[in-house]
């Protein structure tokens, strides 16, 4: 199973509660690719960097976690964006963005364009998120659609993560249109009620649900008890309830973790069910720890192993 994650890194610099700033490097399907990576999966990482010393670091950083590199682009003279996170007494964050010159957004415009497309229709599962939509603009997006719909020509799967951020999208009538783009590519689709009330109101959940039947859908909410995850697939409709509440330090990187642990759990072979709750497991010790990344010793030991990659 070959995997890949599209979207952008920047550098972070996160907010401590003296006020000085910590810098490191984030971003939603990065997160997700590294998680995945931990868990086994064989999976690369697609964006384009600069060619400055932050975007060095960057790769290397990448590499080290076992992210495939093959399908980063570099082009000279640019840089990535940057971000800072704020994150209040309850743990949630606020994301402040300087980025419309990162080199992240000429993905599927800029010079090597059409080779990242020709790479991307190999994979067996590409992963992405409302943010990676946001990067591209109206003519990358058109690119970056056709080639997801070769892709699923060819075979491969689609999985695609709501994960909504206004600030991304100055027009909410061109969101809506690309997430609906969006949805309707996807086998597997991630969706929070927090990004579907944002992006189309009170029938925010009629716009996943109308792909029931034809995709995977893991529905995520909150309730008294804490985060509960609706899972649709075939004619099953299941409630999974997350495990009994932890500490929760900094919730930055919450979704993106429960994503990698349900994909990894798919990929390994559990039931849609069975990977909700390993999603659940891998995001609540994210949420226990400050950061997106959480030290390796901190994280959970999957239920199934991946199998061993081919020789």
């Amino acid at each position: 199973m070959r995997v890949a994650c599209i979207g952008e890194c920047m550098v972070e610099l996160s907010e401590r509660p003296d006020g000085t700033l910590v810098q490191g490097f984030g971003g939603d399907t990065l997160n997700t690719a590294l998680y995945l990576a931990r868990l086994g999966v064989r999976v690369d990482y697609v964006t384009a960097l600069g060619d400055d010393v932050w975007s060095d670091a960057m790769a290397a950083a990448w590499g080290r976690e076992g992210i495939g590199l093959d399908r980063v682009r570099r082009l000279p003279g640019r840089m990535p964006g940057l971000y800072i996170i704020r994150t209040d007494a309850a743990g949630e964050r606020s994301f402040h963005y300087w980025r419309d010159r990162a080199a992240a957004r000429d993905l599927f415009t800029g010079p090597g364009a059409a080779e990242t497309e020709a790479a991307l229709v190999r994979y067996d599962l590409v992963y992405l998120s409302g943010i990676s939509l946001s990067l591209y603009g109206e003519n990358g997006r058109a690119t970056l659609f056709g080639t997801l719909a070769r892709l699923r020509d060819r075979g491969g799967r689609v999985a695609f993560d709501t994960n909504y951020r206004p600030r991304g999208w100055p027009d909410h009538d061109e969101a809506r249109a690309a997430f609906r783009a969006a949805l309707a590519l996807a086998d597997l689709i991630f969706a929070s009620a927090e990004d579907l009330d944002w992006l189309f109101g009170a029938a925010g959940a009629d716009e996943v649900l109308r792909h029931r039947g034809r995709a995977e859908i893991v529905l995520k909410a909150s309730s008294g008890s804490g985060p509960v995850a609706r899972v649709l697939h075939g004619a099953a409709d299941t409630a999974v309830p997350a495990g009994p509440a932890v500490r929760v330090v900094d919730t930055t990187a919450a979704g993106d973790s429960f994503a990698a642990g349900y994909l990894a759990a798919r990929i390994a072979g559990l039931a849609p069910e069975a990977a909700a709750g390993e999603a659940h497991r891998l995001a609540g010790a994210v949420i226990g720890h400050r950061g997106a990344v959480i030290p390796r010793d901190a994280m959970p030991a999957p239920a199934v192993r991946q199998p061993a990659p081919d020789a």
